[in-house]
C-alpha cells in the first residue's frame, strides 16, 4: 500500500492509501458470496413451501416467463397431488405477497371470493401481485430466483363496534367510509398497535382519521 495522506489542516484527518491488487482472491468476492448464500437459503425455503405457495409461485413464474395465465387444468400433476381438497372446493378471499431481499415487491388480494375456488383466487392474485401493484414496477424474469412468496387465505369479515375488538397479531382490519375501503393484514412487521393498524388502513383507503368510518375484522391462515 502507498500512503497518500493521513492528516488534515483542521485537526481531523482520514488515512488515504492506494492499493493495487496483484492477483485475484476468490475469498474477497463478497457480493458474489453473499448472493450465493442468499440463493441457497431461498432454495431451501422453496423446498419447504406448502401447496398454496407453490401454486402462487408457479402462477407468477408462468406469467412472467411465458406471458400466460395458468388455468386449473394446467397445474402439473406433481403439484396437484400435494394440494388439499379444500383449495379446490372452498371459496375465500386471498392475498398473495411477494418479497425480495426482505422488502415488499408486490401484494394484491381479494377481501371476498371472486372465483369458484381458493386455487383460482391464488392463481389470479399472484399474477396481479407481480404485475399490477401500483406501488412497484412489474417483476422481471431476472428477479424470479430471488423472490419469496406467501399466501393469506381470509375468513369472512365481521363488523365490529370499535378498536377494542381488534388485535394486531390475530386480526386484520377493513376500514370503510362511503365507497372507500382500506385493508391491512394481521401480524405484519412494524405494525404493533391497533391505532397504527387503523391509521395505515385508512391511509390505504384514502380515508381521514377524523371521518366517520366503520370497522370490520378478519382472520387469516398464512401459508409460507
Amino acid at each position: 500500500a502507498e500512503e497518500l495522506s493521513h492528516e488534515a489542516t483542521f485537526g481531523v484527518g482520514y488515512g488515504i492509501c492506494r492499493f493495487i491488487p496483484k492477483e485475484e482472491d476468490e475469498s474477497r468476492h463478497f457480493l458474489k458470496i453473499w448472493r450465493l448464500k442468499q440463493r441457497e437459503a431461498l432454495m431451501q425455503k422453496r423446498n419447504d413451501e406448502d401447496a398454496y405457495v407453490r401454486l402462487a409461485r408457479l402462477s407468477v413464474e408462468t406469467y412472467i416467463t411465458e406471458g400466460k395465465r395458468l388455468g386449473l387444468e394446467e397445474i402439473p400433476e406433481e403439484l396437484r397431488v400435494l394440494m388439499p381438497q379444500e383449495i379446490l372446493s372452498k371459496k375465500a378471499g386471498a392475498f398473495v405477497s411477494i418479497h425480495k431481499g426482505g422488502d415488499l415487491r408486490g401484494c394484491i388480494g381479494t377481501i371476498l371470493p371472486t372465483c369458484d375456488s381458493v386455487a383460482e383466487e391464488i392463481l389470479q392474485n399472484a399474477v396481479s401481485a407481480s404485475t399490477a401493484d401500483p406501488r412497484f414496477p412489474k417483476i422481471k424474469e431476472s428477479e424470479l430466483p430471488f423472490l419469496e412468496v406467501n399466501v393469506d387465505v381470509l375468513s369472512e369479515p365481521e363488523k365490529i363496534s370499535g378498536p377494542e375488538m381488534l388485535d394486531v397479531k390475530k386480526y386484520g382490519v377493513i376500514v370503510s367510509c362511503g365507497g372507500r375501503r382500506g385493508l391491512l393484514l394481521p401480524d405484519l412487521d412494524g405494525v404493533d398497535t391497533v391505532s397504527g393498524q387503523i391509521e395505515i388502513a385508512c391511509r390505504k383507503g384514502g380515508i381521514g382519521l377524523e371521518e366517520d368510518y366503520s370497522l370490520e375484522r378478519f382472520e387469516v391462515i398464512r401459508h409460507f
